[in-house]
């Protein structure tokens, strides 16, 4: 089955990944990190882009993103990748020695609801599976770390929830999660479906044009 066409609508929700060129490397020093986040920084005010969540680890991130208007997610990402090749080639020296990115970014929908909590928490939980940290509230680099621990001024990069955090949040991302629930979210990223429930994906495959085959046998009833 072929990727479903990407979709660039306001107002929705949004999980997107890019990896680096042949998985390899491209955040290796505090500094690459820290570079990385001000270009955030700068897209999230030029695009006013909406920032729920995200996470950068050594070869690739994620984020969860609500974009404003139509068009809004593929300028946002589109000024992002290329001004962090841009500036992290002439960082080191290697402007013209390929691409620093697989490609362009994947993303897909996401309903507005646990399934939105459940995207976060995978997108947030990644470095505990990764198994970088122990605790994904002290993985620096990602929007965990910036609502629990950050300064006001490194807060203001994020946008509230539209639904209510656990009170158990942070004990629950730190546990591994249900194995099935990993594997529609791996689905979602690796063919860019979107996530969600059956009712609510008949209803986006009909109002966007979507052609894709809904597996329907086994899917949770919600994202938790």
């Amino acid at each position: 089955m072929g990727r479903i066409p990407r979709i660039d609508i306001g107002n929705q929700f949004y999980h997107v990944i890019n990896r680096a060129n042949a998985r390899l490397s491209i955040f290796n020093k505090d500094k690459d990190y820290i570079a990385f986040e001000k270009i955030i920084e700068e897209a999230k005010d030029r695009y006013s882009m909406r920032i729920l969540a995200y996470c950068i680890m050594p070869n690739h991130w994620h984020f969860v993103l609500h974009p404003k208007e139509d068009g809004d997610l593929n300028l946002f990402m589109q000024w992002l990748t290329l001004t962090h090749t841009q500036r992290w080639h002439a960082h080191y020296h290697s402007v013209g020695y390929g691409h620093l990115y697989q490609g362009r970014y994947k993303s897909f929908l996401i309903q507005n609801d646990q399934y939105l909590l459940t995207a976060c928490k995978y997108v947030e939980s990644n470095p505990v599976r990764a198994k970088l940290t122990r605790r994904a509230k002290d993985w620096q680099w990602s929007s965990l770390w910036r609502r629990e621990d950050g300064s006001t001024e490194q807060k203001e990069i994020l946008f509230s929830w539209p639904i209510k955090i656990p009170t158990d949040y942070l004990e629950s991302i730190d546990r591994p999660q249900v194995e099935k629930e990993l594997e529609f979210i791996r689905e979602s990223v690796n063919k860019s479906k979107p996530f969600g429930s059956d009712t609510w994906l008949d209803k986006i495959v009909k109002k966007f044009g979507l052609e894709m085959t809904l597996r329907k046998p086994g899917r949770p009833k919600n994202g938790t």
